[in-house]
């Protein structure tokens, strides 16, 4: 028998699904220009929907934030697989580390209103933490295997390396200028060690 009670389940219309990724980048452009003082209105004039439409997507403040931190996370996930699958290994390694400066820089920019969140943001923290790992020992992992690297720290540390370098003040063009300088400096680093 039918249970005609429950009701399937419909993907979101292509309208809603658009009015939702423009609210997550509209939010992330206001978040990184205003951090806390940001508002929910802004965010909704920014992405040129009205404050009802911002409310059905994300009940609360704290449902916005999260969702652009995992959106950011997300996309440098699926970079790193498809790097990993278009360039040569020691490339896709590069590219990857490259888009990682950004995804920090965005992070460092909400940093306010992540430790604002009323749950706390470490487990937000701890999944994006552990992907990340995921994808930097995948990426060195596959640049050993082809030959074009050897490394004997962890890959992780590569990261923490750049991460460290966002917290110097400067402009943010300075900043990911200085960061992609340490990230051909580290590789170049990797590929001698491969030679020795």
């Amino acid at each position: 028998m039918i249970d005609r009670t429950e009701k399937p389940t419909r993907k979101p219309r292509a309208d809603a699904a658009r009015n939702r990724a423009r609210l997550i980048d509209a939010a992330k452009a206001v978040f990184a220009e205003r951090g806390g003082a940001a508002s929910l209105e802004e965010v909704a004039r920014t992405a040129g929907v009205g404050i009802g439409t911002l409310y059905r997507h994300f009940p609360t403040r704290d449902a916005l934030i999260e969702a652009v931190y995992r959106n950011e996370s997300d996309q440098l996930m699926r970079a790193a697989a498809e790097l990993a699958a278009s360039r040569p290994p020691v490339e896709a390694l590069r590219a990857w580390m490259r888009l990682f400066v950004s995804y920090m820089a965005v992070k460092h920019g909400m940093m306010e209103l992540l430790d604002s969140l009323a749950d706390g943001a470490s487990t937000l923290y701890a999944a994006s933490g552990a992907e990340t790992q995921r994808a930097i020992d995948g990426l060195v992992a596959n640049a050993v295997a082809a030959g074009d690297i050897a490394i004997d720290v962890e890959p992780l540390d590569l990261l923490r390396a750049l991460a460290g370098l966002l917290h110097f003040k400067g402009s943010r063009d300075d900043e990911e200028a200085a960061a992609h300088a340490l990230i051909d400096i580290m590789i170049a680093g990797l590929e001698a060690r491969r030679r020795r």
